[in-house]
């Protein structure tokens, strides 16, 4: 049986033409130089390294407080959130200025957020650790 081909290639030339396309990905490693450990690190936290989340309670603090960051100030919280995540801190208190952050620090996420000179005591509670940044 004769088949005419029309141009159109067969899988195998096909199979072959887009294969060498590809560019080769060393073992464990995306095409993007990513681990799977990092992709997977990555979509359970939602976030890339260092950015950094603001819950529901704390994204209302701010609105309340009329707080507003600039980027310098989100800058030095992402700082101060690695410092302690080196450190081996699960909460902590990022000072940045005169604002006061209580942050998760496995989840990079700031739970509640206060400017320092108006909290009522100056008490701050179910931390273990701070961060001057």
């Amino acid at each position: 049986m004769d088949i005419q081909t029309q141009g159109f290639l067969s899988i195998d030339q096909m199979t072959d033409k887009l294969l060498k396309q590809s560019q080769p990905v060393s073992a464990g490693t995306t095409s993007n130089g990513l681990t799977f450990e990092d992709v997977l690190k990555q979509k359970i936290t939602g976030a890339d390294a260092g950015e950094i989340k603001f819950s529901k309670h704390a994204a209302t603090r701010l609105s309340d407080r009329n707080i507003t960051l600039t980027q310098s100030q989100m800058d030095r919280l992402s700082e101060g959130t690695r410092k302690a995540e080196s450190k081996g801190i699960k909460d902590s208190l990022v000072l940045v200025d005169s604002l006061a952050f209580i942050v998760n620090v496995p989840n990079s996420t700031v739970i509640t957020a206060m400017d320092a000179t108006n909290t009522d005591e100056n008490v701050f509670t179910n931390i273990n650790g701070a961060v001057i940044a």
